[in-house]
């Protein structure tokens, strides 16, 4: 199985089973084994670790504001920013329509391989080691995390965003659907007109695309 050791080294964690880490990097484009299981395993394992800091770091917030917070740690936007800061996209293994489409940059991807890392490195180690590499791979995010952050949802914040400018509100419309009707993803494309940009995002569903459309759209907008 391969080996990653700069990846390792950057993430703080040497995996005992190197095929852990190589399938968490496995795309479904490119073969089985791939990482989905283990994206659904780490994205509970994130859950937790996240949850956990911040009921320590906040001991007086109310349930409602720690889901909102964690809310904003583990959202595809964000996980997506983690994912290029430690470079991980230069240890995907995707398929050739999939590098062809610029997926090695789609932050849907990007997202769900940190958390199949994650999951990789909970099964190879424990709790206590995906612990240390979440807190080591967000580094300043959890340490810097406010408890008055922003907690509307993206659409909201984008719409008055562009309204506290007296632009036009953006425009969404759904690029593409896949996979069975019961059990459907969504891309939907976001556009601000007035200044040229575009972004998108995929979900379950076409508002949960919207929203993480609207989220990537934010991260390209001035402050």
């Amino acid at each position: 199985m391969a080996r990653f050791p700069v990846l390792e080294r950057r993430i703080g964690h040497r995996f005992a089973d190197a095929s852990l880490l190589e399938q968490s990097l496995t795309h479904r484009s490119f073969g089985s084994p791939h990482n989905e299981r283990l994206e659904f395993l780490g994205d509970g394992v994130l859950g937790c670790a996240i949850a956990e800091d911040l009921c320590a770091r906040f001991p007086r917030l109310d349930e409602g504001s720690l889901s909102r917070l964690r809310a904003t740690l583990v959202r595809e936007a964000t996980l997506a920013q983690v994912a290029r800061g430690i470079d991980l996209s230069e240890f995907l293994r995707l398929g050739e329509g999939e590098i062809a489409s610029g997926g090695v940059a789609r932050p849907s991807i990007l997202a769900d391989a940190l958390e199949a890392l994650y999951g990789a490195v909970f099964l190879d180690a424990g709790f206590e080691a995906a612990r240390r590499v979440i807190r080591q791979t967000f580094g300043a995010r959890l340490e810097g995390v406010d408890e008055r952050a922003p907690t509307k949802d993206a659409k909201t914040r984008l719409q008055e965003y562009l309204q506290g400018r007296r632009m036009n509100l953006p425009r969404y419309s759904v690029t593409a659907t896949h996979g069975a009707a019961h059990r459907q993803t969504f891309d939907v494309e976001c556009a601000v007109d007035e200044l040229g940009f575009v972004a998108r995002g995929t979900g379950a569903s076409r508002r949960s695309a919207e929203q993480k459309a609207a989220e990537a759209m934010l991260l390209q907008l001035p402050a």
